[in-house]
């Protein structure tokens, strides 16, 4: 349906640092999306598995995820959503400042369904951000 608004997406964002998070939250404020952020990999397993105080957290229809994370790693946590049955067909966005090779392949072999660079500048944050969110949210049909 050409013109007919889009529905709205939940985007679990998985990041420590609270500068990226206040630049993914302030892309994504004006777009039909409601970004729940979490700061480390278990809080990560916790929201999608909703267990504990995230009992009642919604199931996202995308993961923007980190690899330098405290404890568990983004591909520890990836890992983990691709080898869960209930989770494995979610869409998974590595988000990272990382440009190692063994990152982005790692990445892939663990199925991330992308593989991002973050820009070094707050305008290229944005349009990366909003590519992101431009593809997933209306090109891409995402499951339930």
């Amino acid at each position: 349906m050409e013109g007919a608004p889009r529905p709205r997406i939940d985007v679990l964002l998985v990041e420590d640092d609270p500068g990226d998070a206040l630049l993914v939250a302030e892309a994504l404020a004006d777009r039909p999306v409601d970004l729940h952020v979490v700061r480390d990999g278990a809080e990560a397993l916790g929201f999608l598995l909703r267990s504990g105080r995230y009992s009642q957290a919604p199931k996202p229809n995308l993961v923007l995820l980190d690899l330098n994370l405290p404890g568990l790693s983004g591909h520890e946590v990836l890992e983990q959503v691709k080898a869960d049955p209930g989770l494995r067909s979610l869409p998974v966005v590595v988000l990272t400042s990382s440009a190692a090779e063994s990152d982005l392949v790692a990445s892939y072999r663990l199925r991330a369904n992308a593989y991002v660079r973050k820009p070094l500048t707050a305008g290229s944050f944005t349009e990366v951000v909003h590519q992101i969110d431009e593809f997933f949210g209306s090109v891409a049909r995402l499951p339930s």
